[in-house]
């Protein structure tokens, strides 16, 4: 086993206290823009801080593989041209679309590129 990919210990934590038995944790990168403030993915489930839930509220969102119907990754510039100065992923399920910003375009790809691969095993 590797050690996890991070941007902010803090968020590793949070995603470290919340693991289940057998879980690992392989990346955990802050977000940009409203709503998510960080997003994690293990070998199970990708966690995303959402910063706006309703009332205020900040909610820790885990979402198993098996329950995404779609990814998408998102930039703002061609993929085979110029780099993009951010990017991000989208994540869709039977009643919402989760959508994470990052600031690398590298980031971006390599929680696409995870996901994708578990989601294909699921």
């Amino acid at each position: 086993m590797t050690d996890p990919y991070f941007d902010r210990q803090d968020q590793l934590d949070k995603i470290t206290g919340n693991l289940l038995p057998e879980e690992t944790i392989i990346a955990v990168y802050d977000c940009i823009g409203v709503g998510t403030g960080f997003i994690g993915v293990t070998n199970r489930r990708i966690i995303l801080q959402d910063n706006s839930f309703v009332g205020g509220k900040v909610a820790l969102t885990s979402i198993p593989y098996g329950k995404i119907q779609s990814l998408s990754f998102c930039s703002d510039k061609s993929m085979f041209g110029k780099f993009a100065s951010s990017s991000s992923i989208a994540l869709i399920t039977s009643g919402k679309v989760y959508e994470a910003t990052f600031r690398t375009i590298e980031k971006a790809k390599h929680i696409h590129d995870v996901a994708l691969h578990y989601l294909f095993l699921s």
